[in-house]
C-alpha cells in the first residue's frame, strides 16, 4: 500500500501545554497545597513540592520548546500568588509573570494563558470558593487585575480549564479538594465556573477588544457497556450529556438544565471565540440502580481495550476524532488545548501521538475549524492526585535533582512540528507498528461510531 505524508495547514500552530501548580513549585498558599498535606489523598504520599521549578527557570524549558520548532506554550496564572489576601494584589507576582510571557514572544512562542486551572488561594477556599456565589465577582477582579497587567504580552486566552473535571471531583467523586459527594453542590459549582468565565470574557474584550478568548473543555468518550441493553445506552447518554453536553449547551444557547430544573442564563451566550478540547480517554457505563451519586451508572472494564499507565484509563485515537465531530457544531475555531498520554518508559507515546494526529488530520480534511495542537505536556509535572506516578512529558524529569532528559516522543513531535507532515520517514523511525493503523482504508475517513 502506498504510503503517504500527511501535511497540516500551512497556519497550524504546534503547541505545548502546562499548568502553574504542576510545574512552578512552591505554591503553598492554594488549596492543592493543602490537600496534599493530608494522608491519602495523593498517590504515593507524593507532594508538588518544588514541581518543575517554574517560577525561577522557567526559560530554561521555553528554550527547549523552542529549539523543537513549537509556536505555541500554554500555561496558567497561579491565582493565590498574584491574589494572596483578599484585594491585595502582588505586582512582584504579576511582573514574573510578565517576564515568562515576554519570554515566551522572544522565543518566537506565543502564550496562551489560562486564568483558573483548578487552584484558588487558600482564603478563597475558606468561603466556600465556587460554591459562593461571590466568587464569580472575585475572578472578575482577579481577571481585570492580570490583564491589565499582562495584556499587552497575550492575545489568547483561557478563562477556565475543564470546569466540568473541576466540579464533578471535587464535588461528586471526591477525589479533588474540597473531597465532597454532593450532586447539588456539583451542579451549583459548574453554574458558577460558567458564570465566572461569562465575566471574565467580558472583562477581557472590555480591556482588550481584540484578544481571542474561550474555555478548555474536558470531553471523554462515553459508551454503553452493552450496546444492545437499554437501560445502559440510557445511562450512558445521561452521563454524556451531564459530563460533555450540558455545558456546551449553556453557552451555546443559555440553558442550563439540572435534573431538578432549568435555569435560563442569557448571559453565557456568545461568550466564546474559540473552544479549547482536553482529550485522553473513554469509558463504557453500565446501569447500576445502587449508584444515584452517580447518575445510577458504573465504569465497566474493556477488557479488549488497551490501558495507560497507572490505570489512566484507555487508550483511544479515535476519540480525538468523534470528539472534534462535536465540538464543530458550536461553529467555532477549535483548539485542542491539551492531548497526551502517561508513559514513563516512552514505548508506547511516539505510537499514540501518531495515531491522535492521523485522527486530526482527518478531521482537518472535513473542513473542520481546527486551529491548533497543544500536546500535554512538555515536562514531566506533578499530576494532581496521582503525584508524580504518571510521566506525560516529552521530557523525563529527576524532581529530587530538577534534570531533565529529552524522550524520543520529543523528537518526533518535533519533526511533525517543524515539517508541519507526518512523513512515512517517521512513522518508520519512531513507531514501525503504527503502519497499520495509519493507513486504513487510503482516502476514507475513520469509521464514527453512534454518537451518543
Amino acid at each position: 500500500m502506498l504510503k503517504a505524508t500527511f501535511h497540516f495547514p500551512p497556519d497550524f500552530i504546534w503547541g505545548v501545554s502546562t499548568s502553574s501548580h504542576q510545574v512552578e513549585g512552591g505554591n503553598e498558599n492554594n488549596q492543592w497545597w493543602d490537600w496534599e498535606a493530608e494522608e491519602g489523598h495523593i498517590k504515593g504520599g507524593d507532594r508538588s513540592g518544588a514541581a518543575c521549578d517554574w517560577w525561577h527557570r522557567a526559560e530554561e524549558d521555553f528554550d527547549r520548546a523552542a529549539e523543537m520548532g513549537l509556536k505555541s506554550l500554554r500555561l496558567s496564572i497561579e491565582w493565590s500568588r498574584v491574589e494572596p489576601e483578599p484585594g491585595r494584589f502582588d505586582d512582584a507576582a504579576l511582573e514574573r509573570y510578565r517576564s515568562m510571557l515576554e519570554g515566551l514572544r522572544q522565543r518566537g512562542l506565543e502564550p496562551m494563558v489560562t486564568l483558573h486551572h483548578f487552584t484558588n488561594p487558600r482564603w478563597l477556599e475558606k468561603q466556600g470558593a465556587w460554591i459562593n456565589e461571590g466568587t464569580i465577582a472575585y475572578f472578575a477582579r482577579y481577571v481585570e487585575r492580570v490583564v491589565q497587567a499582562l495584556g499587552h504580552e497575550a492575545r489568547l486566552w483561557c478563562t477556565i480549564n475543564e470546569p466540568n473535571v473541576y466540579a464533578s471531583l471535587g464535588y461528586l467523586i471526591g477525589d479533588f479538594p474540597p473531597g465532597h459527594h454532593d450532586l447539588k453542590e456539583g451542579l451549583l459549582v459548574l453554574r458558577h465556573l460558567l458564570e465566572g468565565h461569562a465575566a471574565a470574557y467580558h472583562t477581557i474584550h472590555r480591556l482588550q477588544p481584540t484578544a481571542q478568548v474561550g474555555l478548555a473543555h474536558n470531553f471523554l468518550v462515553v459508551e454503553p457497556a452493552n450496546p444492545r441493553a437499554f437501560l445502559d445506552r440510557t445511562a450512558a447518554r445521561l452521563s454524556d450529556w451531564a459530563y460533555n453536553g450540558m455545558l456546551l449547551t449553556a453557552l451555546q444557547k443559555g440553558l442550563l438544565l439540572p435534573p431538578m430544573g432549568t435555569a435560563y442564563l442569557p448571559h453565557l451566550r456568545r461568550t466564546l471565540d474559540w473552544i479549547g478540547l482536553n482529550y485522553y480517554s473513554r469509558i463504557h457505563l453500565a446501569f447500576d440502580r445502587h449508584a444515584p451519586e452517580m447518575l445510577y451508572t458504573r465504569i465497566v472494564a474493556d477488557e479488549k481495550a488497551e490501558m495507560m499507565d497507572g490505570n489512566y484509563g484507555e487508550l483511544y485515537p479515535k476519540g480525538l476524532y468523534r470528539a472534534l465531530k462535536r465540538l464543530a457544531r458550536l461553529n467555532l475555531p477549535i483548539y485542542i488545548t491539551e492531548n497526551g498520554i502517561p508513559d514513563a518508559d516512552d514505548d508506547r507515546r511516539p505510537r499514540a501521538l501518531l495515531l491522535h494526529l492521523r485522527q486530526l488530520w482527518w478531521a482537518l480534511q472535513e473542513n473542520l475549524p481546527i486551529r491548533a495542537y497543544y500536546h500535554w505536556t512538555l515536562v514531566d509535572n506533578f499530576e494532581w492526585i496521582d503525584g508524580w506516578s504518571l510521566r506525560f512529558g516529552l521530557f523525563e524529569l529527576d524532581p529530587a535533582t530538577q534534570a531533565r532528559k529529552r524522550r524520543p516522543s520529543a523528537d518526533l513531535y518535533a519533526a511533525i512540528a517543524q515539517g508541519n507532515a507526518i512523513t512515512p520517514d517517521l512513522v518508520e523511525a519512531y513507531a514501525p507498528e503504527a503502519w497499520e493503523h495509519l493507513y486504513p482504508d487510503a482516502g476514507a475517513p475513520p469509521a464514527e461510531e453512534a454518537a451518543l
